[in-house]
C-alpha cells in the first residue's frame, strides 16, 4: 500500500512539475503525463536529459513516496546555523524550462559556429562539455591547479621556446634580408669617399624620353596649309599667336570658336609655340656678366693679397667659390646670427670675435674677417688671443703694425715678442725684437731660448750667463751654459745650478757625464751615489723607472760610465728581494729592445753578482752576448781577479747548462783547444751523457776519429742506455770502417735501447744501403712489434717499398699505418702524394680532416698548391705553416725554395730573416743537414740555404 502510494505520489509529482513548465512556456498546452514529457524531451533534446544535474525541488524527501521520513534540525532553520556554513543548495527547486526553450537551445546546438575563432583545441567547436553545471569552489581550485602548472611548464619551456624564435628569425634574416642590411656594406665604404670624388659624381638624370621631359613637345593639331595661304595673300607678314587673345599675329580673325570653343584635336594651335621677340638675348648677357663680376670680386683677393683666380678661366676656378668647411648656407647663417647676438650682448668677451672672424675666413669673407677681428681689438685692447689672431689675418706688414700696436697694450706678453719676432725675415731684426722683449720681460725662459739660438756661440754663452741670473730655477738654460763653457767653468755652473735646484735629477747626471767625457771615469760613481743621497735628503722620491729612462738616454749619447753608474745605483730600488731576478730580467730585454746594450749589460753583470749560483742568468748573458757582443764580453762580468771562465765555474762547479754553453761559445770562437779543456773538466766535475756526448762530437768534427771512437766507448761503459752515444758510434764505424761494425754497434745499441726509434731507422737504412732489402724489411716489422702504433717507424716501412718499386705494398702499407695511427699528420702527409695526381686533393681534404692543424699536413697541402701551379694559395699555406710550428725546418726550407722559384728578392729575403729568427731544430730534411759534420759550423742561415738546394719538385 505504501509503495504504490508512493509510485502515484512519484507521478504527480512530476506531473505537476511537468505542467508547471508547459503552462509558464505559455505556447504548448499541458502535456498529459510525465511518460509524454521523458519521449518529448528525449526527442527535443538527445544529448543530454533536462533533470539530470538541475536542483532538486523546494522541500523534496528522496524516497518520500516509499514510507521514508525527513527531518529537520536547528541548523535547517536559522539560529543554529554557522554564518560560515556553505548553503546546501542540493535540493533547491528546479528552474522553470519550457519546450519552446528546449527546442531553441536543439536548434542552436544543431546550428553551431564552425568558425575558427570558435575553435578550442580542447573542448573542439562545442565548447566545454561541463559548462552548463554549476561553478563550484573545487572546481574554481582545480583550474588554479592547472593554469599555475600550466604556467610552470611554460615557464620551463621558454628559454628553449625564445632561442628557438631567435634562432628561425636570424635563419629568415639570412635567407631574406632587409634593403638595409644587403647595402650595409656599400654604406660603409662611403666614408672612405673623398670629398672630390663626391663632388664628382653626376647629377641623376631624367629617364624620361624627350616628350615626357619637355612640355614643348605636348601633342598639337597642325595648322593646315590653307590658313596660311589665306593670310599671305593679305599681306600680313606676322606669324606669332597671342595665347592669352587666341589671335594668330596681329590679326583681329579669331581662331574658329574662339578661346572659349575647343579645337579640333584639343589644343590651341601655337599656344605653347614662342614668338621671335619675347626674349632679349642682349640684356641676358648683361645680366650673366654682371654676376660673373660679382663672383671673380668675391675670390680675387687672398691671405696673400694676390688673386686666386684667373678671369679668363673663371670657369675652371669656380671650385673656388665652394665653401671648405662642408657646413650647409644655412647653418652659416644661423651660425653669423648667433656670434653677433655673442658680440652684442657682450663686446668685451674675446672668444666672440674671434670666432666671428674665423667664421667670415672659412667662407671666403677675408677682408670681413679682418674687419671683424680689428673691431675685437678696440673692444678687448687687453686681450693676447684677440690680438694675436688679428696678426694672423693682416698680411706682411699690415701684422707687424698690428703686433706693434698689441706690445703697446701688452707690454709683458710673451706670445706676441714671439710673434713680433717670427714676423721678421731678417735675423738682425728678429734680434732686435728678441732683446727688446728681454728688456721688457726679463723673466721669460721662452724669450731667452729664442733669443740665445740666434747666437753665436760666444755671444750664446754671455747670454745665458745673464738668463741664468735672470731665471736661476730654470734648468734648462743651467745645462745649455754648462755645455757652452770650458770643463773648470762647466764644473761651477753645475755647482751653483744644484744650489739653486737641488731637486732636479738631470744636473747630477750631466755632471756625471762631464766628468766621464773628460776622463774622470772614477768620479762618475761617486756622482751618481751623492745624487740619490741628496735627492733624498732634499724630499724628492727616486723613481726607478725614470732613472732607467735616464741610463738609456746616457747609453744612446755613447756615456758608458754613467749609464751603467745610474743602473748599478737604482736597479734596486724599490724591488722585494725575492722579485729581484724576475724583474731584472725584463729590465734587461727592455733595454734590449729598446736599443740600449750597455744598460742590458750593467743588468746582466749586477744580476750576475747577486745571484753567482743562477744557472738561468749565466745562460741568459751568454746568450745576450752571443748576439749583440763577443766572448771577452761574457767573462768581463767577474772580477778580473778570478781569470776568464774561472768565475762561472767557480760559483756552478755541477751545471751541465753552463759547461756546455762555455764549450759552445769557445768553439764558435774557433778556441778549439780551450773547448777542449773545458770539456776534461766538464768530464771530471759534471760527468753527464751531454757532456761526453759533446766531447765525442767535438772530436769527431775536427776530424780525430780515434779519439772520438775511444771517448765513445769510454762514455758507453757509464751511461750504456743513452742512445745517442750508440747511434754517435755507429755512425762513426759507418764513416771510417765496415759496415759490419756499423751494424753490430747498431744491434748493441737496441739490445740496451729497444725503445729508441731512431737506432730503428738507422739499422734498417745501413742495411738498404748495402741491398739487403730483406733484412731491412724485417727489421722494421720487428721495431714495429717493439714500438707499435709509432707513426716514424710505418712512414719509414712505406719509404722503403716505393725506393723499392713495389707502390702497391707501399699504398697496402700506408693503408694499415692509417688504420693504426689515424691521427698522425706525417702519415696523412706522405699518403696525400702516394695518390695519383687526379686523387691528391680528396685525400689531401681528409687528412685536413684527421688532423687539422698538424704541421705536416698543411705543409703537404701547400706543396700541393705548388705543384698545381696555385702560387698565391700555396704560399698562404706556407705562411700558415710556419706560423703553427715555426720549429720545423723542413717547412722553412721548402717556403724558401718556393719564394726562390715564383718570389722577389724582398720575399726571399724576408723568408730567410724569418727562419733565422725563429731558430728551427728539427725536420727530417733540416736535421739531415744541419747534424751533418761537415755542417757543424754553420749558421741557421747556410743551412736554410742548403737544404733548399737538396729539394727537387718531384712532387
Amino acid at each position: 500500500m505504501s509503495s504504490s502510494s508512493g509510485k502515484q505520489g512519484s507521478k504527480n509529482a512530476s506531473k505537476g512539475s511537468s505542467g508547471g513548465s508547459n503552462s509558464s512556456g505559455g505556447n504548448l498546452p499541458p502535456l498529459p503525463g510525465s511518460g509524454a514529457t521523458s519521449s518529448l524531451m528525449g526527442s527535443l533534446n538527445k544529448k543530454k536529459k533536462p533533470f539530470l544535474g538541475m536542483p532538486a525541488p523546494l522541500g523534496y524527501v528522496p524516497g518520500l513516496g516509499r514510507g521514508a521520513t525527513g527531518f529537520t534540525t536547528r541548523s535547517d532553520i536559522g539560529p543554529a546555523r554557522d554564518a560560515n556554513d556553505p548553503v546546501d543548495d542540493r535540493h533547491a527547486p528546479p528552474g522553470k524550462r519550457t519546450v519552446g526553450d528546449q527546442m531553441k537551445k536543439n536548434q542552436d546546438d544543431d546550428d553551431e559556429d564552425l568558425n575558427d575563432t570558435n575553435y578550442d583545441e580542447f573542448n573542439g567547436y562545442a565548447g566545454s562539455l561541463f559548462s552548463s553545471g554549476p561553478y563550484e569552489k573545487d572546481d574554481e581550485e582545480a583550474d588554479a591547479i592547472y593554469a599555475a602548472l600550466d604556467k610552470r611548464m611554460d615557464e620551463r619551456r621558454k628559454e628553449r621556446r625564445e632561442l628557438r624564435e631567435k634562432e628561425e628569425i636570424e635563419k629568415y634574416r639570412m635567407e631574406r634580408p632587409k634593403i638595409q642590411q644587403q647595402f650595409s656594406d656599400l654604406k660603409r665604404k662611403l666614408s672612405e669617399v673623398s670629398e672630390e670624388e663626391w663632388l664628382s659624381i653626376p647629377e641623376v638624370g631624367d629617364a624620361r624620353n624627350k616628350r615626357q621631359r619637355n612640355p614643348r613637345y605636348e601633342k598639337l593639331t597642325p595648322v593646315p596649309d590653307s590658313f596660311f595661304a589665306k593670310h599671305l595673300q593679305t599681306g600680313e607678314n606676322h606669324t606669332t599667336v597671342d595665347p592669352l587673345q587666341g589671335q594668330f599675329g596681329s590679326l583681329n580673325t579669331p581662331f574658329p570658336g574662339g578661346l572659349n570653343t575647343p579645337y579640333p584635336g584639343g589644343m590651341t594651335p601655337g599656344l605653347m609655340t614662342p614668338g621671335t621677340g619675347d626674349l632679349d638675348m642682349r640684356k641676358i648677357g648683361q645680366a650673366r656678366n654682371t654676376l660673373m663680376d660679382m663672383r671673380l670680386s668675391q675670390v680675387s683677393d687672398s691671405v696673400s693679397g694676390q688673386t686666386v683666380v684667373d678671369p679668363k678661366g673663371y670657369l675652371t676656378d669656380l671650385n673656388s667659390m665652394i665653401p671648405t668647411h662642408g657646413g650647409d648656407i644655412s647653418d652659416i647663417k644661423k651660425a653669423r646670427l648667433l656670434l653677433k647676438s655673442v658680440r652684442e650682448t657682450n663686446p668685451h668677451h674675446p672668444p666672440a670675435w674671434i670666432a666671428s672672424a674665423r667664421l667670415e675666413e672659412v667662407t671666403g669673407k677675408l677682408q670681413v674677417a679682418r674687419n671683424l677681428i680689428m673691431k675685437g681689438t678696440e673692444m678687448c685692447p687687453k686681450s693676447e688671443d684677440v690680438w694675436l689672431e688679428a696678426a694672423r689675418l693682416q698680411p706682411g706688414d699690415t701684422a707687424k703694425a698690428v703686433v706693434a700696436q698689441a706690445v703697446r697694450h701688452l707690454p709683458q706678453s710673451v706670445r706676441i715678442y714671439i710673434r713680433a719676432a717670427e714676423l721678421e725675415t731678417d735675423v738682425r731684426a728678429k734680434k732686435r725684437v728678441l732683446r727688446k722683449a728681454l728688456e721688457n720681460v726679463s723673466k721669460s725662459v721662452r724669450l731667452w731660448k729664442a733669443a740665445v739660438e740666434l747666437e753665436e756661440p760666444e755671444d750664446a754663452r754671455i747670454m745665458l750667463s745673464r738668463a741664468v741670473e735672470c731665471c736661476p730655477t730654470s734648468v734648462e738654460l743651467w745645462l745649455a751654459l754648462a755645455r757652452l763653457e770650458t770643463y773648470e767653468n762647466a764644473r761651477r755652473v753645475l755647482n751653483k745650478a744644484r744650489e739653486n735646484i737641488p731637486t732636479d735629477r738631470h744636473i747630477w747626471i750631466t755632471a756625471a757625464k762631464l766628468e766621464e767625457a773628460n776622463g774622470n771615469t772614477q768620479m762618475v760613481e761617486k756622482i751618481i751615489d751623492r745624487a740619490i743621497t741628496s735627492l733624498r735628503a732634499n724630499g724628492v722620491e727616486i723613481n726607478r723607472e725614470q732613472w732607467i729612462q735616464d741610463s738609456e738616454e746616457c747609453d744612446k749619447a755613447a756615456s758608458v760610465a754613467t749609464c751603467q753608474a745610474v743602473i748599478r745605483a737604482v736597479i734596486g730600488i724599490g724591488i722585494e728581494e725575492e722579485d729581484c731576478k724576475h724583474t731584472w730580467m725584463e729590465d734587461a730585454e727592455s733595454c734590449v729592445s729598446h736599443g740600449a746594450l750597455e744598460c742590458a749589460r750593467a743588468i746582466y753583470a749586477h744580476a750576475l753578482q747577486v745571484f753567482p749560483s743562477k744557472k738561468s742568468v749565466w745562460l741568459r748573458a751568454a746568450y745576450f752576448e752571443k748576439n749583440h757582443g763577443t766572448r771577452e764580453r761574457l767573462v768581463g762580468f767577474p772580477p778580473p781577479s778570478l781569470g776568464p771562465g774561472r768565475w762561472v765555474f767557480q760559483a756552478n762547479p755541477n751545471s751541465e747548462e753552463i759547461w756546455l754553453a762555455a764549450v759552445k761559445l769557445e768553439s764558435e770562437n774557433n778556441e778549439y783547444e780551450r773547448a777542449r779543456r773545458l770539456l776534461a773538466k766538464a768530464r771530471s766535475s759534471a760527468p753527464t751523457a751531454r757532456v761526453f756526448m759533446k766531447s765525442v762530437k767535438l772530436e769527431w768534427v775536427l776530424g780525430n776519429i780515434e779519439a772520438a771512437q775511444e771517448l765513445c766507448t769510454e762514455a758507453l761503459k757509464h751511461y750504456e742506455d743513452f742512445p745517442k752515444l750508440w747511434m754517435m758510434r755507429g755512425q762513426i764505424e759507418e764513416q771510417s770502417g765496415p759496415m759490419d761494425r756499423a751494424r753490430e754497434a747498431y744491434n748493441q745499441g737496441l739490445k740496451k735501447c729497444p725503445h729508441s726509434i731512431s737506432l730503428w731507422l738507422l739499422l734498417s737504412r745501413l742495411e738498404e744501403k748495402a741491398g739487403q732489402l730483406t733484412r731491412a724489411r724485417a727489421i722494421l716489422e720487428k721495431s714495429r712489434l717493439k714500438n707499435p702504433q709509432n707513426p716514424d717507424l710505418w712512414l719509414e716501412s712505406v719509404r722503403l717499398e716505393y725506393r723499392a718499386g713495389l707502390k702497391n705494398i707501399a699504398s697496402t702499407l700506408m693503408a694499415k699505418a692509417l688504420q693504426e695511427c689515424p691521427n698522425s699528420g706525417i702519415l696523412w702527409a706522405e699518403a696525400v702524394f702516394l695518390e695519383a695526381r687526379p686523387q691528391r686533393k680528396t685525400k689531401s681534404v681528409d687528412a685536413l680532416k684527421k688532423c687539422e692543424h698538424d704541421p705536416h699536413v698543411l705543409l703537404a697541402v701547400a706543396k700541393l698548391f705548388w705543384s698545381e701551379r696555385k702560387i698565391t694559395k700555396a704560399r698562404e699555406w706556407f705562411l700558415r705553416t710556419v706560423k703553427i710550428e715555426p720549429d720545423l725546418g723542413d717547412a722553412w726550407a721548402l717556403f724558401y725554395k718556393f719564394e726562390l722559384q715564383h718570389g722577389t728578392e724582398e720575399q726571399q729575403a724576408e723568408v730567410r730573416k724569418r727562419c733565422e729568427n725563429a731558430e728551427p731544430r728539427h725536420g727530417e730534411l733540416w736535421c739531415a743537414e744541419s747534424k751533418h759534420i761537415l755542417n757543424w759550423q754553420k749558421k741557421i742561415g747556410e743551412i736554410l740555404v742548403l737544404v733548399a738546394a737538396k729539394i727537387k719538385n718531384t712532387f
